[in-house]
């Protein structure tokens, strides 16, 4: 077994237990899955507590969905999650990711059942970080349908809220971001509370997304549609107004310097890390 795959099965037993013990997933919820090579995946066995992962039940898929080698020892016989149509779209719409997770969010569910979007723009670090955050149709889970859910959104997004159905990331580990944004937003609906940074505020942050390699080249019209941030010389159809009614309006991007990105760098890893 090459060292890569050693490493990245140890890596999976990590993440299972830290979502497990962050009240991200229980028993055998969730899944994960890595990209082993250009064209195999690493992904985590159907039926099995994801906090109580060993190295040897992981196995190794191709991008078509077929098993390449299961899990070793007492583990062969173990299958992949059912959830592996929805990991293989993600890898086909999104060449350039390298991990995907789905988890159990509670506070994501709960939001999403309450029909309260996660979509917006109140959280800097989660603009820069994360981007927009849409919510998908309803699919069933492990079924075709979930696929389709996904397949537009997850070309343009980072991070999924899928209908009842828990959360979808890619990249490097975006999960504790995304149920913190969820949580605030809980919080905010007790409060009957939402107050959006003014999309001139959007478009400097947007900026430093753009800067630190972050953005797609999609995700500009969903930021006019909920944020405002129109460009109205190349966006002249594009609605100004947000979903939930309120009035937006163009503005301009203020240019950013090298200290306000550094700045901002230190704002996310000490918001990632809990760190004063």
């Amino acid at each position: 077994m090459r060292q890569n795959e050693q490493d990245l099965r140890a890596t999976f037993v990590k993440i299972g237990r830290l979502m497990y013990d962050k009240g991200f997933i229980c028993a055998s919820d969730g899944n994960i899955s890595a990209r082993l090579g250009p064209d195999q995946l690493l992904i985590t066995p159907s039926g099995l507590h994801k906090g109580l992962l060993e190295p040897e039940h992981m196995l190794v898929v191709d991008l078509a969905g077929n098993v390449v080698r299961g899990g070793y020892g007492r583990s062969a016989n173990l299958k992949p999650t059912s959830e592996l149509p929805m990991h293989l779209e993600a890898y086909r719409q999104r060449p350039d990711i390298q991990a995907v997770v789905h988890a159990h969010p509670p506070i994501t569910i709960a939001l999403s059942i309450a029909g309260v979007p996660m979509a917006d723009c109140l959280l800097p670090e989660v603009i820069v970080m994360l981007g927009l955050i849409p919510t998908t149709e309803y699919a069933t889970p492990s079924s075709e349908e979930n696929v389709r859910a996904i397949r537009d959104l997850i070309r343009n997004h980072d991070g999924l809220v899928l209908q009842r159905h828990g959360s979808l990331t890619v990249g490097d580990s975006p999960m504790q971001t995304l149920e913190q944004n969820a949580r605030i937003g809980f919080m905010l609906a007790q409060l009957g509370v939402r107050n959006p940074l003014p999309a001139h505020e959007v478009e400097k942050l947007l900026t430093m997304r753009e800067q630190m390699g972050l953005s797609h080249p999609g995700e500009r019209e969903a930021f006019c549609q909920v944020c405002g941030t129109c460009h109205p010389a190349s966006q002249p159809h594009l609605p100004a107004m947000r979903a939930n009614g309120t009035a937006v309006s163009p503005s301009t991007t203020s240019p950013l310097n090298q200290t306000d990105l550094r700045e901002l760098v230190a704002q996310v890893v000490q918001k990632t890390l809990g760190t004063p």
